[in-house]
Formats: C-alpha cells, sequence, structure tokens
C-alpha cells in the first residue's frame, strides 16, 4: 500500500473546565414531498486506478482492492491491520461534499451540486438519488436516531429529512430573520434534540417531534463550523473563523468557547473519542488538536508534510483519529497510544475529502472534485 508513517511530538496546555447538560425530545414532523429516482451504474465494469490499493466502482460487483499487510517492525499497543482504500462513482455533476453510512449497508452523500441526497450501494455501485428542492445545495447529513437521514442545506436555508423507507422529503426551514445562516453540520444529543450550525455566526437546536426550532447567536460572530456529540451527551462545536471550539449548555443554549492553544488555528471540525475527548481538525494551523474535558489539557500535533490543511476529523470505534489533508490530497490516520500519523496519499489529484465519517471497519469520505466517494477498510 501506499503509505507513509511519521513520529510526532506534541504541546500541551492546562485549561479551564467547563460542563453542560442536557433536554428531551424525539421524532416526528410535517412533510415536503419531493421525488426520487434511481440512476444505473455507469458501467459494469470496475477499473482499478492504482496497481496497489485504490479501485474506481462504476457499477457491477464491487472490485475486490488489493491489501497490503501492515508493518510489524514496530510495536504498537493498537495492533495495526492491514488496510484498503477504494474508490466508488457517483452521478457526475454531484459534487458529494459530506457522507453518512446508512442503515442496511449503503451510504449516503449529499449531493451539493445538484441539490441532492444520494445513496451508494457499495456492493452493486448503484446510486439512487432524492432530489430535495429547487436551490438546494446539502452540506452535512447524518443518521438519525429514528433511522432517517437528517442533512444542513444552505441553499434551502433549513434542515431536511429523508425518510429511509420512502424517501419522502421533510423540511425545517429556519426561523424568519436568519437567512443566509450557510448551515454547515448537525449532530443529535442523546435526548433526540437536533443541534446544528452556521458558518454566517449562529448555531441552533430543533426538536423533531414539534418541530420546535431555535436559534442562537455565537458569541464570537462568524465561524461555527463542526460540531460533535459526546458519549455523555455533552455537545461541542468548532469555529473556523474564529479559531475556537465551544461547549454547548443544552439546558439554556449558551455557548462557552475554549481557546486552542494556537493562535488563529482555524478550528474546523471536531469529533469525540469513546472517553469523551475532542479532537479538533485545526485548518489553518496544519493540526490536529485534542482536548480533554476531565482534566482541561489541550495538546497538538502537526499533520506531515509541507503546508498541511486538516479538514475533516474523525474518531472510529477503536479510537483512532482520522483526518483528511486537503492541501496533501490524503487521508491521515493518528494513532493516540503511539502519537504516530500514518499517510493514505489518494491516487487521484485534487480529491478535496472534506469529511470523515464510518460504521466498524470502514471509513468513508467524499472525493468532491471527482464526483466519487472513498472508503478505507479494515481488514
Amino acid at each position: 500500500m501506499n503509505r507513509r508513517r511519521f513520529v510526532t511530538l506534541a504541546a500541551s496546555l492546562p485549561i479551564p473546565l467547563i460542563f453542560g447538560c442536557g433536554t428531551d425530545a424525539s421524532t416526528d414532523t410535517p412533510t415536503l414531498a419531493s421525488p426520487s429516482a434511481t440512476l444505473p451504474p455507469a458501467s459494469a465494469e470496475a477499473t482499478s486506478t492504482t496497481a496497489a490499493t485504490s479501485t474506481l466502482s462504476r457499477g457491477g460487483n464491487a472490485p475486490s482492492p488489493t491489501t497490503e499487510p501492515a508493518a510489524d517492525d514496530e510495536q504498537s499497543p493498537t495492533p495495526t491491520p492491514a488496510r484498503t482504500v477504494t474508490e466508488h462513482a457517483v452521478v457526475a455533476g454531484s459534487r458529494p461534499h459530506d457522507v453518512a453510512p446508512a442503515p442496511g449497508g449503503g451510504v449516503w452523500y449529499t449531493g451539493q451540486g445538484n441539490g441532492t441526497l444520494g445513496l451508494l450501494d457499495p456492493v452493486t455501485g448503484d446510486v439512487e438519488e432524492v432530489h430535495l428542492g429547487v436551490g438546494s445545495a446539502p452540506h452535512w447529513v447524518i443518521v438519525g436516531p429514528d433511522g432517517h437521514a437528517w442533512i444542513t442545506d444552505g441553499g434551502l436555508n433549513a434542515i431536511v429529512r429523508v425518510h429511509d423507507a420512502t424517501k419522502e422529503v421533510s423540511a425545517f426551514p429556519l426561523p424568519p430573520g436568519r437567512a443566509r445562516s450557510n448551515l454547515n453540520t448537525a449532530t443529535f444529543d442523546l435526548n433526540g434534540i437536533l443541534w446544528f450550525t452556521g458558518q454566517s455566526g449562529v448555531y441552533g437546536r430543533l426538536d423533531p417531534r414539534s418541530g420546535a426550532m431555535e436559534v442562537f447567536d455565537a458569541p464570537r460572530g462568524r465561524g461555527p463550523y463542526g460540531i460533535c456529540t459526546t458519549p455523555a451527551g455533552d455537545v461541542y462545536y468548532a469555529s473556523l473563523a474564529g479559531s475556537y471550539i465551544a461547549q454547548i449548555d443544552l439546558a439554556s443554549g449558551a455557548a462557552s468557547p475554549l481557546e486552542p492553544p494556537t493562535a488563529g488555528q482555524g478550528a474546523r471540525r471536531v469529533w469525540s473519542d469513546s472517553g469523551g475527548v475532542i479532537w479538533v481538525a485545526e485548518w489553518n494551523a496544519g493540526q490536529l488538536g485534542r482536548y480533554d474535558p476531565a482534566t482541561g489539557e489541550w495538546r497538538e500535533w502537526q499533520l506531515p508534510g509541507g503546508a498541511p490543511q486538516a479538514y475533516a476529523v474523525y474518531v472510529d470505534e477503536r479510537d483512532l483519529v482520522w483526518l483528511t489533508d486537503f492541501n496533501g490530497n490524503a487521508i491521515v490516520l493518528f494513532d493516540p497510544s503511539v502519537e504516530e500519523f500514518d499517510v493514505f496519499p489518494l491516487e487521484r489529484p485534487n480529491a478535496r475529502v472534506r469529511q470523515l465519517l464510518g460504521r466498524p471497519g470502514e471509513v468513508w469520505g467524499a472525493e468532491s472534485r471527482l464526483d466519487a466517494l472513498v472508503v478505507v477498510r479494515t481488514i
């Protein structure tokens, strides 16, 4: 496999502790009908894009990508299995932005270029598209506790739900006075409330059961971007323009900023590990940040390579941290147990992977410039 390994050093800094609490919710909403269309695979033949580990699926049975055994010359508390990187083509012109593994083995993706939510079947290569409405420009997608797909749609300035089985579309517009919020990402808290961010300087919450929505002004204006929920139910967001992360008090909705050690680092996306530690993709600084709410301690690691840009961050079921290096055109793995990076260069240039999300054994991303999804599988 085309992979590079790096060992790094980190800086640490203590930061004061902040806590939050939760509220109650469930699901169901008014409906806006929208058609869905099933597209045939572009081809029944799978084309290999490298001699080693990347393949491009254009329909038919998914190819069996080549694997490489993990290096055995280093001892690690976290055994490193072999991994493969595979591409799957989606609809031309869809410009897939974000992804979410779907129930039943498929993968949802937001088609920001054509206003759709796509569903890829990785086995057959088939893609089904759901049209979200005139002017749609979807950004983020996650699967909610109801099993349906939930989307932040900057074009519609609305939160959108797509029913998993019927593909029925329900829209929840932002309140009057909140136009052009530039909706970015969303997360569910443990009570079923959906929290979302808008890069114009807002964040908010939606109760899917009642349709009630509140929108709050971010404490430092423009920038709210990534958002996540910890296993304990705490919600944190990252501010790209503000260069901070913040914990939201789930009762009042107030956000309390937390300062990473590097000034102007450009905190873009955040994710929690199984212990509630917050991992941060620092876009401007090209760093991975780690904030421990239990101690208030920060640590940061520079991504390998020249002029890295850390965009996506995701923590898998083994507490391994995955990122994308936008400038380096690579998926990057960080093992906290040994503080080492592995780099998986993408085979085609300018892939522009903006987000990662996974399920056990798989980490998925969208190659927004190439109209393709990419998956790293652990064998």
